[in-house]
């Protein structure tokens, strides 16, 4: 039998247009005006000279959305066509010879990033050809120190007047520009703890309190990781704190209701996944996504998002990481009303949960105890209307919680007020409302206010219920202050 001849590979073909666009500048000059373009409409790219080199070589067929955003802003009378890519449509993932990263959504996961188009302003400069570095506002400035009261500092915690001078720019002397800055084990491990310490300081304090700053350590994290020196052994943990960063940052996003700019934190953090082959980094991406996608109403999504995450998790040896990746299934198949699909997931989380934590459970999932499955559980049967097992579960989840988490207690206690008042229980629902104001306290979280917003506008007409009249007077004299 005759060798068969393999098809030699489809060669790339080189963008000539981006190419043209990019004039004079070297590539790391045009990635610079790339990420400043990105920051004037709020995007956050971690756009660097390889990535121009594999735009121009033709190596990307089609931006994904974040990109996508960031050229339609720099050249608004250019379509995609025009700026030398290919339609969205035609373009296909390369097979990558494993079974299951083939299965994974599209490259770009357009679900994640499709906010409304940027306005339309003029944006090449006419001094464009003298970018450099040293105009480069992310360059001035420095990451965090270690701590949750160096972080408090950098973000703004301890700071009432927000006109106040930043503590976080560098001097910078005219005509010089910074050298590349060395990263070493110094660098990677304030990445890293400023992870930790928005994750801490999030629960005590809320969203609403960190998100506005918070970008700040993501943006300076994109900075070493584009513009720094270091070996190949750190530069895998720093792309992996980068994507874990921005994803700290699109949970803030989140929790204080700003879902679009959150969609775009994932994307970055997607992208930053694929590029560094970090199955653990996309496994979290796509949890995360999966449950804005649910808040968002978007149940397909959340599904795609949750099983895409499954699939990258089964790398990984993490029976706790896909349970909760199973549980946000489930969120997505309550939300469609499918409740045999919803109990089948549930089924398979418990499962999983139930096989015990391990080593290689990673450690942002220090939350996903018996308090989180049972509120998710909760979710899940008010989803589908089944109130009183939403009560159980909420209940459950409010009883189990650990007092720490201040956030989630009062989250699981909104919950369960909501739940009561869906089976009926006026005085159940104004007793667990009062609470969760009370829990809420110096708690800013949008995402809970607006649970108890539609709890107390639901009971307006029955304030003649001790317990709804006494929870109507706490969360107007909270709403006022």
């Amino acid at each position: 039998m005759a060798a068969t001849t393999p098809a030699a590979p489809d060669l790339p073909t080189p963008n000539r247009a981006m190419r043209r666009l990019r004039g004079a500048l070297s590539p790391g000059e045009f990635a610079t005006a790339v990420r400043r373009a990105a920051r004037e409409i709020g995007e956050h790219v971690s756009c660097d000279a390889r990535y121009v080199g594999r735009v121009e070589a033709g190596e990307i067929r089609c931006p994904n959305y974040a990109y996508e955003r960031v050229f339609r802003h720099m050249w608004p009378d250019r379509s995609l066509q025009d700026l030398g890519f290919a339609p969205r449509r035609t373009v296909r993932r390369r097979a990558n010879g494993t079974a299951a990263r083939s299965k994974r959504v599209d490259d770009s996961y357009a679900d994640l990033a499709d906010r409304a188009p940027a306005p339309v302003v003029p944006w090449w400069p006419d001094d464009s050809h003298h970018l450099d570095e040293e105009n480069d506002d992310v360059r001035r400035r420095t990451f965090l120190s270690g701590g949750p009261t160096a972080l408090a500092t950098v973000i703004g915690l301890d700071r009432p007047d927000p006109a106040a001078a930043p503590t976080w720019q560098l001097p910078r002397q005219a005509g010089t520009v910074p050298p590349p800055r060395r990263v070493g084990a110094a660098e990677l491990q304030q990445v890293e703890q400023a992870v930790r310490d928005i994750r801490l300081l999030d629960d005590v304090h809320g969203a609403e309190t960190l998100f506005e700053r918070a970008g700040q350590s993501l943006r300076t994290a994109y900075v070493l990781l584009n513009d720094g020196e270091y070996s190949t052994a750190t530069e895998r943990r720093l792309q992996a704190g980068a994507g874990e960063l921005a994803i700290s940052v699109g949970w803030l996003a989140h929790d204080s209701n700003r879902l679009a700019e959150a969609r775009s934190f994932y994307a970055e953090a997607l992208a930053t996944a694929r590029m560094a082959d970090d199955a653990a980094l996309e496994a979290h991406v796509f949890c995360n996504s999966a449950f804005l996608a649910r808040d968002a109403g978007r149940p397909r999504e959340a599904l795609r998002a949750a099983q895409a995450g499954q699939s990258a998790a089964r790398q990984l040896d993490s029976d706790r990481l896909l349970s909760l990746l199973a549980m946000r299934e489930a969120g997505g198949w309550a939300l469609m009303r499918d409740r045999a699909a919803c109990e089948r997931a549930l089924g398979r989380a418990y499962t999983l949960f139930d096989r015990g934590e391990s080593e290689a459970d990673p450690e942002w999932m220090s939350f996903y105890g018996e308090a989180e499955i049972a509120g998710l559980e909760a979710q899940c049967w008010s989803a589908l209307g089944e109130w009183d097992r939403a009560s159980d579960r909420a209940g459950r989840a409010v009883a189990l919680q650990e007092p720490h988490f201040v956030r989630n207690r009062a989250l699981y206690t909104a919950e369960l007020a909501h739940d009561r008042l869906g089976r009926g229980d006026l005085a159940g629902a104004g007793e667990h409302g009062s609470a969760a104001v009370t829990l809420l306290g110096g708690v800013r979280s949008a995402r809970i206010t607006a649970m108890l917003a539609d709890t107390a506008a639901r009971l307006r007409g029955c304030s003649a219920v001790p317990e709804v009249g006494g929870f109507l007077a706490v969360y107007d004299r909270a709403s006022a202050s």
